[in-house]
């Protein structure tokens, strides 16, 4: 589970037309009122997103220090690029198998008070089915995991492995948030936060 962005979009659109064309989009939220409330109580939380609407979200969250686990192969340098220019922060790495640093980089980033953003689905698939590194981290690390999607009223869907979004010149995009997802310590607990995180991610981000 790495949080990468394909290196033929940003290389074929580039950095600069993707923030002027975010400059149009009519960011409007809803069901934040769970997040505020960890953001008062100052505690941690995973924010978890499809991969193909890594883009949107990625401009609607900017400038917050959230921390993002990103591949370590060459179209993840790329997105680490975007990201820094909005004031994101990186672990280079993976939570797959053989992740283990990755892995452990997002969890000393949460032990750390930051906030954490994971596509449990990327960075190849398949496609809106999650993948457990998520439900380890959060489970070490003993936070929450909050559902996010971008919903946008004009979009185009590109001919990648997760059909990335892209919204439209001027679109509105709604931007709403689930109930969080307590992990419990044991095996039944994992089995279950990624059921519901699954249903969660289906229900928010609407019709694929």
């Amino acid at each position: 589970m790495k949080l990468t962005f394909a290196e033929p979009t940003l290389s074929r659109v580039g950095r600069r037309l993707l923030r002027l064309l975010a400059r149009t989009w009519r960011f409007r939220l809803s069901g934040e009122a769970p997040v505020a409330g960890l953001v008062a109580q100052r505690r941690p939380y995973i924010l978890a997103l499809w991969h193909s609407g890594i883009l949107p979200l990625l401009f609607s969250h900017r400038d917050r220090g959230i921390v993002l686990l990103i591949s370590r192969h060459r179209d993840g340098g790329h997105l680490a690029d975007l990201a820094a220019d909005l004031g994101y922060s990186a672990v280079r790495g993976s939570t797959n198998r053989g992740g283990e640093v990755g892995l452990l980089g997002l969890i000393g980033s949460l032990e750390a008070g930051n906030v954490v953003a994971l596509t449990p689905d990327g960075p190849r698939g398949p496609a809106e089915h999650v993948q457990p590194g998520i439900v380890s981290a959060a489970r070490h690390a003993a936070v929450p995991i909050v559902p996010i999607a971008a919903r946008a009223s004009a979009e185009w869907r590109l001919p990648t492995w997760d059909r990335m979004r892209i919204p439209k010149p001027f679109a509105r995009v709604q931007v709403v948030f689930g109930a969080p997802i307590l992990v419990g310590p044991a095996k039944e607990d994992a089995r279950r936060a990624l059921g519901e995180l699954e249903r969660a991610l289906h229900a928010l981000a609407g019709p694929a």
